[in-house]
């Protein structure tokens, strides 16, 4: 086994070792890790921020690939906007920060999302009304069933809350750039949601600059512990919000949050269902806790095993099914355990 434990490399500090561990920076090492884990049939994982992922304590018995490729290319017009490819291994969030230096608009709102660029169009990411597959033009990919380098372009991905063609048929396609087409201007998209609207001081459906609507989505995330280095150790939102069926959602109390979709359903928030389920801010279980800022952001503590994490969603999720009769479903990719 590797001498690195994976707690190293995942923002939540849980994961035992690998077995082995590779860490690739150009995309012909990571097509080289990659072919040689699948002739000899082993097992394999690939780690890009590390911000999405809870590993078992005893590690993964196989190969895991730590993407560290970088570089972009890019071609700004001044009325077309913007095109550029960034390498899987780049920050997102170091990247949406390029797009706002260069004035290049609709990435805004996805300020803060940790992670890496590679990993963005597997979860489909998104914040505050937006998704990337909006500004997702093309994603090349390294097709490990075929042996071959395959592009998608953005209507090719399957992209829906939370989820895409890469997510649906996971391992098979290992991300190697991701291709945007952004907007050129300095004026944000239609703020969508109430509490951004209300941190800018703004009526919903307005624009303002997208320098500060970044700012705000900062603060906002930070606030609600969300920001990597931001003291709390975790991957995130934990689950994501559920979609129902119009029927359903009728059910809930008047008052909770429902966003009509459009295909009929609706979606409702995931933090105010446990929330209201009795899930508190805080609440520890053994080395695992609830985040004191963020009902959804299971976090550890400093001293949580993969188990203690485990447990605290079980009973955060049984709590919500008793309550409301809605399974959550996990946001974060499990790997060795099970919910």
């Amino acid at each position: 086994m590797s001498t690195e434990n994976l707690s190293d490399f995942t923002t939540l500090k849980v994961g035992g070792p690998a077995k082995n561990l590779v860490h690739v920076k150009s995309e012909e090492e990571f097509i080289a890790a990659v072919r040689a884990a699948d002739a000899s049939k082993t097992p394999l994982l690939i780690l890009g921020g590390g911000s999405n992922v809870l590993i078992s304590d005893q590690g993964f018995d196989g190969t895991v690939i730590c993407v560290e490729t970088k570089g972009n290319s890019f071609v700004i017009d001044a009325c077309s906007g913007g095109t550029l490819t960034v390498s899987s291994g780049e920050d997102w969030d170091e990247f949406v920060a390029f797009t706002i230096e260069k004035q290049l608009a609709n990435l805004e709102s996805l300020s803060g999302i940790p992670g890496t660029v590679g990993g963005a169009p597997i979860q489909n990411i998104g914040a505050y009304g937006h998704e990337v597959a909006e500004v997702i033009a093309r994603v090349r990919t390294f097709d490990r069933t075929l042996g071959e380098i395959k592009s998608f372009a953005a209507s090719e991905c399957e992209f829906g809350y939370r989820t895409s063609k890469f997510k649906k048929e996971a391992g098979r396609y290992v991300i190697l750039d991701v291709t945007f087409q952004l907007r050129r201007g300095e004026e944000s998209l239609p703020v969508q949601y109430s509490e951004l609207a209300k941190e800018l001081g703004v009526e919903i459906g307005a624009r303002v600059p997208i320098a500060k609507l970044r700012e705000v989505v900062l603060k906002l995330r930070a606030a609600k512990g969300m920001l990597v280095g931001g003291g709390i150790n975790s991957a995130g939102s934990f689950f994501t919000n559920p979609i129902l069926s119009a029927a359903d959602a009728a059910k809930l109390p008047v008052d909770a949050p429902k966003w009509p979709q459009s295909d009929g359903k609706v979606k409702t928030s995931a933090a105010w269902l446990m929330e209201h389920a009795g899930v508190e801010k805080g609440f520890k279980l053994a080395g695992a806790q609830i985040s004191p800022k963020h009902v959804l952001a299971l976090s550890n503590s400093g001293d949580a095993t993969a188990a203690d994490l485990i447990a605290l969603a079980k009973d955060a999720r049984a709590k919500v099914l008793e309550k409301f009769g809605i399974n959550l479903e996990p946001e974060v990719q499990f790997v060795g355990v099970t919910i």
